[in-house]
Protein backbone atom coordinates (compact mmCIF):
# COMPACT_ATOMS: atom_id res chain seq x y z
CA UNK A 1 0.00 0.00 0.00
CA UNK A 2 1.04 3.40 -0.93
CA UNK A 3 1.79 6.17 1.90
CA UNK A 4 0.34 9.27 1.66
CA UNK A 5 4.08 10.94 1.07
CA UNK A 6 4.72 8.27 -2.11
CA UNK A 7 1.31 9.49 -3.19
CA UNK A 8 2.03 13.12 -3.21
CA UNK A 9 5.55 12.13 -4.58
CA UNK A 10 4.30 10.18 -7.38
CA UNK A 11 1.85 13.68 -8.22
CA UNK A 12 4.43 15.99 -8.23
CA UNK A 13 6.46 13.67 -10.80
CA UNK A 14 3.64 13.41 -12.91
CA UNK A 15 2.61 17.07 -13.08
CA UNK A 16 6.56 18.00 -13.72
CA UNK A 17 6.20 15.30 -16.28
CA UNK A 18 3.28 17.04 -18.35
CA UNK A 19 4.15 20.15 -17.42
CA UNK A 20 7.51 19.51 -19.34
CA UNK A 21 6.07 17.11 -22.12
CA UNK A 22 3.43 20.15 -23.48
CA UNK A 23 6.35 22.50 -23.18
CA UNK A 24 8.66 20.86 -25.25
CA UNK A 25 6.29 19.50 -27.56
CA UNK A 26 5.17 22.79 -28.15
CA UNK A 27 7.68 25.14 -28.45
CA UNK A 28 10.97 22.55 -28.75
CA UNK A 29 13.76 20.85 -26.58
CA UNK A 30 15.92 24.04 -27.10
CA UNK A 31 13.81 26.56 -26.43
CA UNK A 32 12.42 25.35 -22.73
CA UNK A 33 14.14 25.97 -19.72
CA UNK A 34 13.48 24.39 -16.44
CA UNK A 35 13.10 27.35 -14.66
CA UNK A 36 9.86 27.32 -17.38
CA UNK A 37 8.97 24.02 -16.86
CA UNK A 38 8.72 24.35 -13.24
CA UNK A 39 6.49 27.80 -13.30
CA UNK A 40 4.23 25.76 -15.14
CA UNK A 41 4.12 22.90 -13.26
CA UNK A 42 3.87 25.55 -10.16
CA UNK A 43 6.98 24.25 -8.25
CA UNK A 44 10.12 25.46 -8.00
CA UNK A 45 13.57 24.73 -9.63
CA UNK A 46 15.40 23.01 -6.78
CA UNK A 47 12.10 20.86 -6.83
CA UNK A 48 12.06 20.10 -10.43
CA UNK A 49 16.00 18.78 -9.45
CA UNK A 50 14.78 16.55 -6.80
CA UNK A 51 12.57 14.78 -9.16
CA UNK A 52 14.83 15.06 -12.34
CA UNK A 53 18.46 15.87 -13.46
CA UNK A 54 17.81 17.45 -16.54
CA UNK A 55 15.03 17.90 -18.97
CA UNK A 56 16.04 15.11 -20.93
CA UNK A 57 15.27 13.31 -18.09
CA UNK A 58 11.88 13.75 -18.44
CA UNK A 59 11.74 12.47 -21.57
CA UNK A 60 13.66 9.30 -20.60
CA UNK A 61 11.21 8.32 -17.97
CA UNK A 62 8.65 8.49 -20.93
CA UNK A 63 11.01 6.01 -22.82
CA UNK A 64 11.33 4.00 -19.61
CA UNK A 65 7.48 3.34 -19.34
CA UNK A 66 7.09 1.92 -22.69
CA UNK A 67 10.17 -0.58 -22.24
CA UNK A 68 8.73 -1.80 -19.20
CA UNK A 69 5.46 -2.26 -20.65
CA UNK A 70 7.07 -3.92 -23.25
CA UNK A 71 9.31 -6.82 -21.23
CA UNK A 72 5.78 -7.37 -19.19
CA UNK A 73 3.97 -7.62 -21.95
CA UNK A 74 5.81 -10.56 -23.49
CA UNK A 75 5.97 -12.33 -20.42
CA UNK A 76 2.40 -12.06 -20.15
CA UNK A 77 1.42 -13.63 -23.57
CA UNK A 78 0.95 -17.41 -23.60
CA UNK A 79 4.14 -19.71 -23.64
CA UNK A 80 3.05 -21.73 -26.85
CA UNK A 81 2.15 -18.87 -28.83
CA UNK A 82 4.19 -17.72 -32.30
CA UNK A 83 7.28 -15.49 -31.63
CA UNK A 84 5.76 -13.24 -34.35
CA UNK A 85 2.81 -13.01 -32.70
CA UNK A 86 3.58 -12.37 -29.09
CA UNK A 87 6.23 -9.73 -30.40
CA UNK A 88 3.41 -8.13 -32.67
CA UNK A 89 1.18 -8.01 -29.20
CA UNK A 90 4.23 -6.86 -27.32
CA UNK A 91 4.90 -3.59 -29.47
CA UNK A 92 0.95 -3.03 -30.12
CA UNK A 93 0.55 -2.41 -26.25
CA UNK A 94 2.69 0.90 -26.31
CA UNK A 95 1.90 1.92 -29.89
CA UNK A 96 -1.78 1.51 -28.80
CA UNK A 97 -1.31 3.86 -26.15
CA UNK A 98 0.29 6.08 -28.24
CA UNK A 99 -3.20 6.26 -30.24
CA UNK A 100 -5.33 6.21 -26.98
CA UNK A 101 -3.62 9.95 -26.05
CA UNK A 102 -3.01 11.00 -29.60
CA UNK A 103 -3.51 14.30 -28.50
CA UNK A 104 -0.44 14.41 -25.88
CA UNK A 105 1.73 11.58 -27.27
CA UNK A 106 2.40 12.40 -30.75
CA UNK A 107 3.90 16.02 -30.00
CA UNK A 108 6.15 13.96 -27.64
CA UNK A 109 6.93 11.10 -29.99
CA UNK A 110 7.45 13.96 -32.89
CA UNK A 111 10.22 15.83 -30.25
CA UNK A 112 12.15 12.84 -29.97
CA UNK A 113 12.09 11.64 -33.11
CA UNK A 114 13.24 15.16 -34.22
CA UNK A 115 15.72 16.74 -31.48
CA UNK A 116 19.26 14.79 -32.03
CA UNK A 117 19.87 14.55 -28.11
CA UNK A 118 16.24 12.42 -27.10
CA UNK A 119 16.47 10.12 -30.44
CA UNK A 120 20.15 9.47 -29.10
CA UNK A 121 18.52 8.40 -25.87
CA UNK A 122 15.57 6.73 -27.46
CA UNK A 123 18.16 4.78 -29.41
CA UNK A 124 19.41 3.78 -25.96
CA UNK A 125 16.64 2.34 -24.62
CA UNK A 126 15.81 0.55 -27.70
CA UNK A 127 19.34 -1.30 -27.51
CA UNK A 128 18.27 -2.14 -23.48
CA UNK A 129 14.58 -3.21 -24.64
CA UNK A 130 16.11 -5.29 -27.05
CA UNK A 131 18.50 -7.22 -24.38
CA UNK A 132 15.92 -7.60 -22.01
CA UNK A 133 13.39 -8.85 -25.21
CA UNK A 134 15.83 -10.73 -26.11
CA UNK A 135 16.39 -12.56 -22.78
CA UNK A 136 12.49 -13.16 -22.15
CA UNK A 137 12.52 -14.62 -26.01
CA UNK A 138 15.09 -16.46 -24.79
CA UNK A 139 13.63 -18.39 -22.38
CA UNK A 140 10.24 -18.71 -24.47
CA UNK A 141 12.42 -20.57 -26.94
CA UNK A 142 14.62 -22.60 -25.32
CA UNK A 143 17.97 -20.49 -26.74
CA UNK A 144 20.29 -18.69 -24.98
CA UNK A 145 20.74 -15.55 -26.10
CA UNK A 146 24.71 -15.41 -25.16
CA UNK A 147 25.06 -18.58 -27.99
CA UNK A 148 22.18 -18.12 -30.25
CA UNK A 149 21.66 -15.54 -32.48
CA UNK A 150 17.91 -15.59 -32.76
CA UNK A 151 16.51 -13.95 -29.62
CA UNK A 152 18.42 -11.11 -30.40
CA UNK A 153 17.76 -10.89 -33.68
CA UNK A 154 13.84 -11.39 -33.12
CA UNK A 155 13.74 -8.75 -30.72
CA UNK A 156 16.03 -6.38 -33.09
CA UNK A 157 13.67 -7.09 -36.05
CA UNK A 158 10.84 -5.89 -33.73
CA UNK A 159 11.93 -2.88 -32.70
CA UNK A 160 12.78 -1.70 -35.50
CA UNK A 161 9.41 -2.40 -36.50
CA UNK A 162 8.15 -0.21 -34.09
CA UNK A 163 11.03 2.50 -34.25
CA UNK A 164 9.05 2.78 -38.34
CA UNK A 165 5.70 2.76 -36.93
CA UNK A 166 6.64 5.69 -34.45
CA UNK A 167 8.33 7.29 -37.55
CA UNK A 168 5.44 7.10 -40.37
CA UNK A 169 2.97 8.15 -37.40
CA UNK A 170 4.32 10.86 -36.59
CA UNK A 171 5.14 12.26 -40.08
CA UNK A 172 1.73 11.69 -40.51
CA UNK A 173 0.42 13.93 -38.22
CA UNK A 174 -1.50 10.80 -36.29
CA UNK A 175 -3.38 10.32 -39.50
CA UNK A 176 -2.36 6.60 -39.70
CA UNK A 177 -3.47 3.80 -37.61
CA UNK A 178 -0.32 2.87 -35.70
CA UNK A 179 -2.30 -0.72 -35.09
CA UNK A 180 -2.90 -1.45 -39.01
CA UNK A 181 0.94 -0.09 -39.61
CA UNK A 182 2.59 -2.76 -37.23
CA UNK A 183 -0.38 -5.12 -38.33
CA UNK A 184 1.15 -4.69 -41.62
CA UNK A 185 4.57 -4.56 -40.42
CA UNK A 186 4.59 -8.02 -38.93
CA UNK A 187 2.84 -9.81 -42.39
CA UNK A 188 6.46 -8.91 -43.68
CA UNK A 189 8.61 -10.04 -40.40
CA UNK A 190 6.36 -13.23 -39.54
CA UNK A 191 7.70 -16.07 -41.78
CA UNK A 192 11.71 -15.02 -40.56
CA UNK A 193 9.92 -14.94 -37.10
CA UNK A 194 8.49 -18.17 -36.70
CA UNK A 195 11.03 -20.04 -38.96
CA UNK A 196 12.54 -20.06 -35.26
CA UNK A 197 10.51 -22.51 -34.37
CA UNK A 198 10.39 -24.69 -36.99
CA UNK A 199 13.45 -25.93 -36.60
Amino acid sequence: MTTLAQRKRQLVATELTEAALQLLALRGFDAVTVDEIATTAGVSKRTFFRYFASKEDVVVQFLAGMGADMRAGLAARPAGERPSEALLHTVSVPLAACEDHADRALPVVRLILRTPALHARLLEHQARWREELAQELGTRLGRDPATDLTPRLAAGMALTAFEAVLQRWSEGKGAEDPGALIAEAFTLLAPALDATTAE
